[in-house]
C-alpha cells in the first residue's frame, strides 16, 4: 500500500538558495498539494496545522537545523501528543548537525526521487531511530516550548555570534564558521585585555533534574540529545543512554586548553571527570537561568526577563534514514 509524506522546503536555506527552481518545479509537481515552501516561522506553523488537520504521518524537512527547530516546535503544538509524524530530514541549511546525526542522508532531487520510491512501495519507515529532542521552555506558561538538539550558552553564544558575522557566514559553510568561531574565541583568550572577560563567564544557575539551584559563573554550557557531532567532537560523557547530555564549564576552569584539545577529538582525559570545573553528564531535565541569550540549533533565541529557562528531554520522534 503507497503511503503518502509533505515537504517543506527552505528557500532560503543556505544550499536551497544556490539553485535555479527546477526542485521546486519538480517537487510541486510530484506532491501537489503536500509541497509547501516558506521561510517564516508563523507560515511554518500555518502549513503544519494544516498537515495535522490531514493527519499526514511523514514529513520532510528540506533546510539546516533552524528550520527543523522551527517544524518540529510548530509540530509539538498542532499535533496529538501520541500522533506525531516521522521526520526526513534533507541537510540544506547553514547548520546541519541534526541531519549529521538522524538524517535522511540525501537532498535535493535525489532525496525526493528516493522518498517517493519509498512511499510508492509503502516503505517509508522500513529504517527509523527514534530520538528524544530537547525542549525549552519559558517560565511564561504562554510562551511555546521551542524543540531543537543543541543548545549552547555563554561563551558558546558569543562564538555564535561571531560566526553570524557576514563576514563569516557569507563566505563559508556554518559548520566550519563556528569552528572558526572557537578559534577566535580561544585567540581571545591569548590576548591580556580580552581574556579575563571572556574566562570569568556569566551568572548561571543550573539545576539538574531534583537537585537544589546552584548559582556559579560559568565560562561555557552546553546540552544536547545528539548522538554525534562533527569531525568526531565529543564534549560530553558517554554517548550511551537517554536524555540530555549537558557540560557545564565552570569560570577560569583549569587546563582549559589541554581540555578543549580532549573534547574536540572526542577522547576526553580521565582527570576531566574529576575536575571541580568541567561537570558532565546525562539528565532527564535541567533547569537554567541566565542573564543574557541562549542558542538553540544555530538561533539565537532570548531567555526571558526573568532569564529562567528548563530544558527537558523528549518528546521523541522517529527520523527516517535512507540507510
Amino acid at each position: 500500500m503507497s503511503e503518502r509524506f509533505a515537504l517543506i522546503h527552505n528557500p532560503r536555506s543556505r544550499r536551497n538558495g544556490r539553485e535555479d527552481g527546477s526542485f521546486r518545479r519538480r517537487a510541486s509537481q510530484a506532491l501537489g498539494p503536500l509541497f509547501f515552501h516558506s521561510a517564516s516561522k508563523p507560515a511554518v506553523v500555518e502549513i503544519v496545522t494544516e498537515l495535522a488537520r490531514r493527519e499526514v504521518g511523514v514529513v520532510a524537512i528540506d533546510g539546516g537545523d533552524g528550520t527543523v527547530s522551527d517544524v518540529m516546535s510548530a509540530i509539538h503544538q498542532c499535533y496529538p501528543a501520541d500522533a506525531l509524524p516521522a521526520l526526513a530530514v534533507l541537510p540544506s541549511g547553514n547548520t546541519n548537525l541534526i541531519a549529521a546525526d538522524v538524517g535522511f542522508g540525501l537532498r535535493g532531487k535525489a532525496a525526493l526521487e528516493r522518498l517517493s520510491v519509498l512511499a510508492g512501495g509503502g516503505a517509508l519507515r522500513r529504517r527509523i531511530l527514534r530520538r528524544d529532542v530537547l525542549a525549552v521552555r519559558w517560565s511564561d506558561p504562554a510562551r511555546p516550548a521551542v524543540l531543537g538538539m543543541f543548545h549552547g550558552a555563554a561563551a558558546f553564544t558569543r562564538g555564535i555570534r561571531i560566526a553570524h558575522r557576514p563576514v563569516i557566514l557569507n563566505r563559508f559553510s556554518h559548520d566550519l564558521a563556528v569552528g572558526i568561531a572557537i578559534a577566535s574565541s580561544l585567540g581571545r583568550l591569548v590576548f591580556r585585555s580580552t581574556r579575563r572577560k571572556w574566562l570569568a563567564g556569566d551568572p548561571v544557575t543550573l539545576a539538574v533534574g531534583d537537585e537544589v539551584p546552584r548559582t556559579a559563573d560559568s565560562f561555557l554550557f552546553l546540552a544536547s540529545t545528539l548522538a554525534c557531532l562533527p569531525g568526531g567532537m565529543w564534549p560530553f560523557a558517554s554517548r550511551e543512554g537517554h536524555g540530555l547530555s549537558y557540560l557545564s564549564v565552570a569560570a577560569f576552569p583549569e587546563h582549559l586548553l589541554s581540555a578543549t584539545w580532549s573534547l574536540l577529538r572526542g577522547r576526553p582525559a580521565a582527570w576531566l571527570d574529576h575536575s571541580p570545573s568541567y561537570r558532565r553528564g546525562r539528565t532527564g531535565r535541567l533547569a537554567l537561568k541566565l542573564e543574557g541569550d541562549f542558542v538553540l540549533d544555530g538561533e539565537i533565541l532570548d531567555s526571558g526577563p526573568d532569564g529562567q529557562t528548563y530544558l527537558s528531554a523528549g518528546p521523541a520522534f522517529d527520523f527516517i534514514r535512507n540507510a
